[in-house]
C-alpha cells in the first residue's frame, strides 16, 4: 500500500493565504492606475445593478464577449458558474470601425480580425482611456494570414476612433475593463471574445453570400465561424476550440471558463 502523506494544518492555511494574496494582488495592482480607479468609482454600482437585474452574482464567475462587425454590437454574456449556460447581460455599441467585412490577414490592411480570441492582457494607460488586448494573431491567423507580418496590437478600447480595433466609447470601456479586472481576480484566466462579420443566422449568412459573390475562400471561412456561432446559439455554452493544420476552427465539448488566478503580463505598451 502506498503511504498517505497529510499536510500540516499550518501548511494548508499558509497555502490558502498565499493564494488569496495572489488573487488579491491583480486587482490591487490595477487599482494603482488612476483610470482604473475612476472606472471602479463610476461604474461599480451600475455594474452591480446590471447583474442584479439578470439575477447573476456580482462579480460573476465567468464572462464571454461576442462582437458583430456589420451590426456594430458587442455582447456581454455571464454566469454564476464556470460551466453551464451563460446569460446575455448587456449589449454595447461599437462606435467606429475600419476595413471591410472579412478577417485580418496582414499588417496594415486596416481589418478588424474575425475569429475566436481572448482578452489576454490589460492596458491601464491606454491612448484610448483603457484597453484590453485581443489575442490576434491566433493559430488560425498565423496559418491563413501573412507568414512574415500578420500585424498585431488589436484592442478592445475606449474613444471612437480605430484602425483594426474595437472601440466602445470611454464609458463602455470603463464598465468592461473594471468587470474584466474583477473576474480575472476571482479566477477566470481566459476571457473569450468571439468576433464575427455579422450575425451568422441563416438569413445573415445568406446576405453575406449575396454581397460577396465569387469569393469561395471567404465564404468557407465564414461557414467555419458559423459552426461556432450556431453551437453557442443552441445552448449558450463556451466550447473548447482548437485549430487544424489547415487553419480551420474545430469545436469540441463544453469548456470551463475558470482557472487558478494569476497575474497577467506587465503592461506592454500599444493602444
Amino acid at each position: 500500500m502506498k503511504p498517505i502523506f497529510l499536510l500540516p494544518a499550518a501548511a494548508l492555511l499558509f497555502g490558502s493565504f498565499a493564494a488569496s494574496e495572489e488573487i488579491k494582488s491583480f486587482r490591487d495592482e490595477q487599482s494603482r492606475y488612476p483610470r482604473v480607479r475612476t472606472a471602479a468609482k463610476e461604474k461599480d454600482d451600475a455594474l452591480r445593478r446590471m447583474f442584479e437585474e439578470k439575477k447573476i452574482s456580482y462579480p460573476p464567475r465567468a464572462i464571454l464577449f461576442r462582437a458583430f462587425k456589420k451590426e456594430a454590437l458587442l455582447e456581454l454574456w455571464a454566469s454564476d458558474k464556470a460551466r453551464g449556460p451563460l446569460t446575455l447581460v448587456h449589449v454595447y455599441g461599437i462606435c467606429a470601425t475600419s476595413g471591410l467585412l472579412g478577417p485580418k490577414r496582414k499588417f496594415g490592411d486596416t481589418q478588424v480580425p474575425e475569429g475566436f480570441y481572448e482578452l489576454d492582457w490589460f492596458n491601464p494607460q491606454s491612448n484610448f482611456f483603457l484597453s484590453l488586448h485581443i489575442s490576434y494573431p491566433n493559430t488560425a491567423d498565423r496559418i491563413l494570414g501573412s507568414h512574415t507580418n500578420p500585424g498585431g496590437d488589436i484592442f478592445l478600447h475606449g474613444n471612437c476612433v480605430t484602425i483594426g480595433c474595437i472601440p466602445i466609447t470611454d464609458e463602455g470601456i470603463k464598465e468592461v475593463y473594471w468587470l474584466a479586472v474583477q473576474v480575472r481576480t476571482a479566477g477566470q484566466r481566459h476571457i473569450p471574445i468571439e468576433i464575427f462579420p455579422a450575425r451568422l443566422t441563416e438569413d445573415g449568412f445568406k446576405a453575406l453570400a449575396e454581397s460577396h459573390p465569387n469569393q469561395p475562400e471567404l465564404l468557407a471561412f465564414w461557414s467555419n465561424l458559423r459552426e461556432g456561432f450556431n453551437l453557442f446559439e443552441k445552448d449558450h455554452r463556451a466550447r473548447k476550440i482548437t485549430v487544424t493544420s489547415d487553419g480551420k476552427y474545430r469545436f469540441g465539448e463544453e469548456s470551463s471558463l475558470a482557472g487558478a488566478a494569476e497575474l497577467l503580463d506587465e503592461h506592454r505598451g500599444g493602444a
